[in-house]
């Protein structure tokens, strides 16, 4: 089975940050705290009221970072205009609600096939890994390969919110939807990622999926990290995913 790899995701270090006003905590210390506890890459999410991450620190990754940055951005034009300027390693396409506290949802892939496959042309010749977040609908995993993406990231916030609200049952169906998705990605030679919501009591089953090469996590090792610290929180997610994969 694939080396599973692990990417953090650094926003709410940016969160901690701005709720202040100045300049520390730094994402980018963060972020080169992770790659040193072994994160794989690192992901952060320039949402368009800049909420968390700013243009500055996307400028700052891509400056000190030695591991991939995944940009996870809007389909928008100001958003491409950005991740051409920076050409990071990966772009990942999520669906974006000003309103809302983090992502809800998958993207409509299949609703709108034909603005998203012009909108991502340009990041895939710039030589980013294209990646659209989605649920684990056929239908969208299927129009994330029509479209020429790479990678799709399978929405795993459903999944997690059932097994924290104890719905068992409805926990296990849907983490049977991702196995099946996954699989079906795989086949369409999509490479699978997934992430939303995970935590130590929720990876091991997605890491036991052998078609996912790749689960970012973002939230959880922040908080986690004000109680043991980046390094050890970021270890003990790594000690589980090898657990499940083994």
């Amino acid at each position: 089975m694939n080396r599973l790899r692990l990417g953090v995701n650094i926003d709410h270090v940016a969160t901690l940050r701005n709720a202040r006003g100045g300049a520390y905590p730094d994402p980018l210390r963060a972020a080169l705290l992770a790659e040193a506890a072994g994160a794989d890459g690192i992901t952060a999410h320039l949402r368009e009221d800049r909420r968390h991450i700013r243009d500055a620190d996307i400028t700052a990754l891509m400056n000190g970072l030695t591991r991939p940055l995944n940009f996870e951005m809007a389909a928008t034009a100001e958003m491409q205009a950005i991740a051409l300027r920076h050409r990071p390693h990966a772009v990942c396409i999520v669906p974006e609600r000003r309103e809302e506290r983090t992502t809800e949802g998958g993207l409509d892939v299949a609703g709108d096939i034909a603005r998203l496959a012009d909108f991502i042309a340009p990041l895939r010749e710039a030589d980013c890994r294209v990646s659209m977040f989605i649920g684990h609908d056929p239908r969208q995993i299927e129009a994330s390969a029509e479209i020429g993406a790479a990678v799709v990231e399978l929405h795993t916030g459903a999944y997690c919110d059932l097994h924290a609200e104890g719905q068992f049952a409805e926990r296990d169906a849907e983490l049977e939807g991702l196995r099946q998705g996954a699989a079906l990605a795989d086949s369409l030679g999509l490479e699978v990622h997934a992430g939303h919501g995970l935590n130590f009591e929720t990876v091991g089953p997605l890491a036991a999926i052998p078609e996912v090469r790749e689960l970012n996590i973002g939230h959880f090792l922040i908080g986690e990290a004000v109680f043991i610290g980046l390094g050890p929180a970021i270890a003990e997610m790594r000690r589980l995913m090898e657990a499940a994969r083994a």
